[in-house]
């Protein structure tokens, strides 16, 4: 019993008429009919009542019909979705994002995704420094980042999404009387405490204490930590200020207020990255996408 002849018995149940079912399959009728008597003899049923005038399905037919039909119509499904997946219309997205892209590029990325692939299913990642992104896409754990160059691994490839400079966050002043909201000269921090980020690769470290020194001073790092979030914490508990990239703007934190820099002319990057050795049709399909909507 095979697929083609499946085919062929539903079509004849269908029609009840041997002619016209050849027609519907665009086949000559002899071989139709030699599909069905091989059907029968594979089963050793009937499955049709054969008169001059009409074609009836016998009992056993009546059984097949609705698991003929549930067969072929499983077939088509699995064809179509196997296509889907070669496709890239279908399949699974690993994610890692590094600290404050997740709030600020993750949530538009994630919506053209969903808008062009509704068929792709998204895991995350976040709140990781771009070395540990990289090492993720090297050992196979993520297949996309949002990270920061520079990427130093040369089997990567990587898509520019952003430019953004640094702004200073602070504690908000318990003291009364306006607080001033305008631009701060970097150099005026220079006897302040500074809370940075505790890994050595970070590159948003980097450009912070790159614009410092540009500004005539050598940062004082008086307490660490491993993520955004508690980076902001900190800052809010009073124990010193913290440069962070623009992204930070979209997060809202309790006793954290965000002040723009005067003529530093630092900026971080945001980048889309992935190994340039990826086969998934999914990967290549949702580049096809966010390459063509994100572009710097």
């Amino acid at each position: 019993m095979d697929l083609r002849q499946l085919r062929y018995f539903v079509t004849v149940a269908r029609t009840r008429h041997f002619g016209r079912a050849a027609e519907q399959l665009h086949i000559a009728q002899s071989p139709l009919s030699q599909a069905i008597r091989q059907l029968e003899s594979h089963l050793g049923a009937p499955l049709f009542e054969r008169t001059t005038r009409r074609v009836d399905l016998t009992p056993a037919g009546e059984a097949l019909l609705p698991e003929a039909v549930r067969i072929l119509e499983s077939v088509s499904a699995a064809r179509d979705q196997v296509s889907r997946v070669a496709a890239g219309d279908l399949g699974s997205l690993r994610v890692g994002a590094t600290g404050l892209a997740t709030y600020r590029h993750v949530p538009g990325l994630v919506r053209r995704l969903s808008e062009h692939l509704p068929g792709l299913a998204l895991t995350f990642r976040t709140e990781l420094l771009t070395p540990d992104l990289e090492a993720a896409l090297a050992d196979h754990r993520i297949d996309l980042a949002v990270l920061r160059p520079p990427v130093r691994d040369e089997s990567l490839r990587t898509h520019l999404l952003a430019r953004e400079g640094l702004v200073l966050a602070e504690p908000v002043p318990t003291s009364g009387g306006a607080a001033d909201d305008g631009p701060v000269d970097l150099a005026d921090l220079a006897d302040a405490d500074f809370v940075v980020y505790a890994a050595p690769g970070s590159v948003v470290g980097a450009a912070a204490d790159r614009a410092c020194r540009a500004a005539g001073f050598v940062p004082r790092h008086t307490h660490e930590a491993g993520q955004t979030s508690t980076v902001l914490a900190l800052v809010a508990a009073g124990l010193g200020v913290a440069l962070l990239p623009e992204s930070v703007l979209a997060v809202t934190v309790e006793g954290v207020r965000f002040r723009p820099l005067a003529h530093t002319g630092v900026t971080t990057d945001v980048a889309l990255a992935w190994r340039s050795d990826d086969p998934s049709p999914a990967l290549a399909r949702a580049l096809t996408v966010l390459l063509e909507e994100h572009r710097p």
